[in-house]
Formats: structure tokens, sequence, C-alpha cells
């Protein structure tokens, strides 16, 4: 049951991630669209609560460490994006499954039978594959410790969400407590970005991009708010997968949403298939099957 969970769950994030991916070809502000992104969190979550009578318990707390550790973690990415080399961050945010099994193991003795350890090497291995560049080199590791942060958080953002299902928190409420922080970060990260810019607009150093004229602040953040939809029902089935499933085996296979997003480009922004991604490709799907047997 939690294989479908996280399943489901890594195919709502692939299509999150193929809207990311679209939205930043338009020209959206990027904070103001993850604001509405959170924002679409916070209303459903809300609603979600009372329409199930779902309790709002001390536990259900945990949403503000995930709604934390999720803005940090996005932060840091992009960060590293910005000043280092794309394919050494893309590489190390596949990572936080690792980070996941590993504090799993520390804090609860979850541990791994030698099948489902097999298993979760080959899906690491193929996401590590398919994100693999080969202008990678020892000597050229800039952001490197931004995006080993990012791994970081990703993963602790994970652990949260399991501990809330351990402490058995009602799932809205936790959320909306989540999407809340998120949308509080998002609005305050775009507000001084603003004023930045339009300082920047004062002094004539700063020209903003030509196709961003169209994208005014209430499409972008309705834009955004679409787009939440995918995040807001992948964060329940995660939730759902953490509940029933082991913590680094659901990690590993929702991190599989980025094979997604790779038949995305190569579908419709028409981008080929370099020979390692279809050897990562495949060895996730090994490593799938493996997990259905063990």
């Amino acid at each position: 049951m939690w294989l479908l969970f996280a399943s489901l769950a890594a195919i709502s994030f692939g299509l999150r991630g193929i809207l990311y991916h679209w939205s930043s070809k338009q020209g959206m502000d990027r904070n103001l669209m993850l604001f509405g992104v959170f924002f679409t969190g916070a209303i459903a979550s809300l609603i979600g609560s009372f329409m199930f009578g779902q309790n709002w318990t001390a536990s259900a707390l945990t949403g503000l460490f995930m709604g934390a550790f999720s803005f940090i973690a996005n932060a840091c990415m992009f960060q590293g994006f910005a000043v280092g080399k794309p394919s050494l961050i893309a590489i190390l945010t596949g990572l936080p499954p690792v980070v996941v099994v590993t504090l799993a193991y520390v804090l609860w003795g979850e541990t791994l039978s030698l099948g489902q350890l097999a298993a979760f090497i080959f899906i690491i291995a193929g996401i590590l594959t398919v994100r693999y560049s080969n202008d990678l080199r020892i000597g050229n590791l800039q952001g490197a410790q931004w995006g080993l942060l990012a791994m970081v958080f990703f993963g602790l953002n994970d652990m949260a969400g399991k501990m809330s299902t351990r402490l058995e928190a009602e799932l809205f409420p936790t959320l909306f407590y989540m999407f809340t922080i998120g949308s509080l970060c998002f609005a305050t990260w775009w507000l001084i970005d603003k004023n930045n810019k339009r300082k920047a607009r004062l002094k004539g150093t700063y020209a903003p991009p030509a196709e961003q004229g169209k994208w005014n602040e209430k499409r972008t953040f309705f834009s955004g708010m679409a787009i939440g939809l995918t995040n807001f029902f992948g964060m329940i089935l995660i939730i759902t997968a953490f509940k029933f499933g082991i913590t680094g085996l659901v990690s590993a296979v929702v991190a599989m949403n980025v094979l997604l997003i790779l038949l995305y480009t190569r579908v419709f922004v028409k981008e080929k298939f370099r020979r390692l991604e279809v050897i990562g490709m495949f060895i996730c799907i090994i490593g799938m099957i493996a997990l259905r047997i063990f």
C-alpha cells in the first residue's frame, strides 16, 4: 500500500516540477509564484481539517518544522543554482533519501532487509545517473555547500513528515502549519526582493526581463496557486506513504519524480535523452521492481 501512495506522490511532485520548469521560462517572479503555491496548500488544508473534523493537537505543530525545512531547502537550492554548477546541485538535491535512511536508523532504529537495501541502492544509483553531468569535476565544485545544505534540509523535511505520523498528528492541521510557514517565508522573501528591485530601478541598475511584463503580480500569484494543487496533493500522498512505509524507502521512491520531469523535457521541450539518462531510468525501474518483490 505504501508503495502505491509513494508512487502517486512521485507523480504529483513530478507534475509540480514540470510546472516549475514551465513557470521559470515565463519570466514569473519565483518568490511570488511560490508564495501562491504554499498559500493554496494552507487554504486547502484549513478547509480539509474542518470538512473531516480533524483535531488541532500539539503534535500537528510538527508542520512548523516541515514548512521551515522546506523553505530553507528551497532557498539553498536556488542559491546553489545561482552561484554553483547546476549538475552538482542537481546531484546533491537527489540525495536526501540517504540522509533520511541514516537518520531513521539513528533515531528510530529503522532497518532495511537485504532485498530492500538492494532496491534502495538501485533507485538512488538510478537517480544519480539521471542527474549526472559529464562536466562535473573535482576541481569544479562551486556552490557545493549550498547543495549539501539543500540535501540535508530536504532530508529533514521528510523526517519531520514521518515524525508527524509517529506522533499520530492529524493530516490537514499538520499541513496547514507547514504551508502557512512556507507562505509567510516566501511572501517575506518576495517583499524584500521587490524592495531591492525598486531601489535598483531608481538607481538605473535593474531592468526586468522582457517576458516578465505579461506576468503581473496578480497573474503570477494565481498561477502559483494553481500549481500549488500538485504540491498539496503530493504532500497528502507522501505523508500517507510515510504512515505505512519505511521512511527511507518512501523518500527514495518519491525522489524518482525526476523521471517524469525528464520525460516532459523529452516530449515537449524536445531535449534528447543522453545515454546515461536512459541507463539511469532503467536502473530506477529495476529498483522499483525489486521493491515490489521484497
